[in-house]
């Protein structure tokens, strides 16, 4: 069964809302609530923050082939949301961690449910795009064939 370039935009849209609502998450948490970043909140940051221009401008003009660009993104991003997240939640890498700056990395604003953390979020749209950016690359390239 053939994907439609309709399929394929709205696959970009779900990515491109995830990027939307991680940013605005992040700048609530800052600005709204005060919440110092860390150093390894401020890599995420930087890898999510383009996301949002860089998917819109891929829906507006349907450019499916920046799924390349956003999955190799993405997968950078999750790996330091990972990490983070690991040195927040596992004693044996807590134990370890280096020194992160003015704030720790391993200090948690939030622990919704128990294991929900800022860096699980990040996590969570990281892997959510990556996830529609490998749906979308993979569809096009049937579609080239």
């Amino acid at each position: 069964m053939k994907k439609t370039n309709g399929n394929q935009e709205n696959i970009l849209f779900i990515a491109w809302a995830a990027a939307i609502i991680a940013m605005s998450g992040s700048l609530y948490f800052s600005e709204i609530k005060q919440y110092e970043p860390c150093e390894l909140c401020w890599y995420q940051r930087i890898i999510m923050y383009p996301f949002t221009v860089i998917l819109g401008i891929a829906i507006v003009k349907k450019d499916y082939k920046v799924s390349l660009y956003t999955m190799a993104l993405s997968a950078i991003g999750a790996s330091i949301s990972t990490y983070h997240y690991l040195i927040q939640k596992v004693p044996f890498f807590t134990d370890y961690a280096p020194a992160c700056g003015r704030v720790p990395c391993t200090g948690q604003y939030i622990n919704w449910a128990g294991f929900i953390t800022i860096p699980f979020l990040a996590l969570t749209a990281f892997v959510i795009i990556f996830i529609c950016s490998y749906i979308v690359w993979k569809n096009t390239r049937e579609e080239a064939s």
